[in-house]
């Protein structure tokens, strides 16, 4: 069951590791990032944002946590497996929750046999494959010296395409969809740098939370 994650995994990791290299991170910027902060969503945008010399950490930060709002949604799911476990033991396990072994461990629970173990054994493989594939990416990336000529630089584009597509509920997501992607157009072609990310992120979070309380409040009525 985990063998096709674990590819998944480890080729959206090679891809990540070309593409950091590329950016001028080295060997260890690349093992650091990738075994602490453990999100590829998040990793994709900071090396998007990366600049040498003039690294717009706060930038990066709020970025990065805007993409990864939807681990607290993940995370809530999770308390029924995890509740009883000390607080220092739940932030440990939810270090490791991913995509991909979210699903697995959600799919579990479906069946009555979700466990601790199995979010946690899931979760340190998933851990293992994005590490070495990562690091494996940015040996390789020395080897490669123009990534467009394999399609490479669109791997930001086709990582967060389809992250969207996993994230999408229905129509009722087109409207704030929109508003945060028309946000995000205009603030490029305003402001320099790559405040369009955390503008777009944030008037398409308000869109999305306005819209659905609207619908709340006709259903109620």
């Amino acid at each position: 069951m985990f063998l096709p994650v674990a590819i998944s995994i480890a080729a959206y990791g090679v891809v990540w590791g070309v593409l950091a290299g590329q950016a001028g991170l080295s060997v260890l910027e690349v093992a650091l990032m990738s075994g602490l902060v453990f999100a590829g969503a998040s990793q994709f945008v900071a090396l998007d944002m990366w600049t040498p010399g003039a690294l717009p950490v706060l930038s990066i930060v709020i970025a990065a946590g805007i993409v990864n709002l939807r681990m607290l949604l993940m995370s809530a799911t999770l308390r029924p497996l995890v509740g009883h476990l000390s607080l220092p033991k739940q932030l440990g396990a939810m270090f490791f929750v991913s995509d991909e072994q979210w699903a697995m461990t959600m799919a579990e629970v479906r069946k009555g046999t979700g466990s601790v173990a199995f979010l946690i054994g899931t979760g340190v493989l998933s851990w293992f494959a994005w590490m070495g594939s990562t690091l494996c990416g940015r040996v390789l990336g020395a080897f490669i010296d123009d990534p467009t000529k394999y399609g490479l630089d669109f791997a930001f584009t086709a990582t967060f395409l389809a992250l969207l597509l996993g994230m999408w509920r229905g129509r009722g997501d087109l409207v704030p969809w929109i508003v945060g992607a028309l946000a995000a157009i205009l603030t490029s072609k305003l402001i320099e740098g790559n405040w369009y990310i955390i503008v777009g992120g944030l008037v398409g979070s308000f869109a999305g939370a306005l819209a659905e309380t609207i619908r709340e409040r006709r259903h109620v009525a």
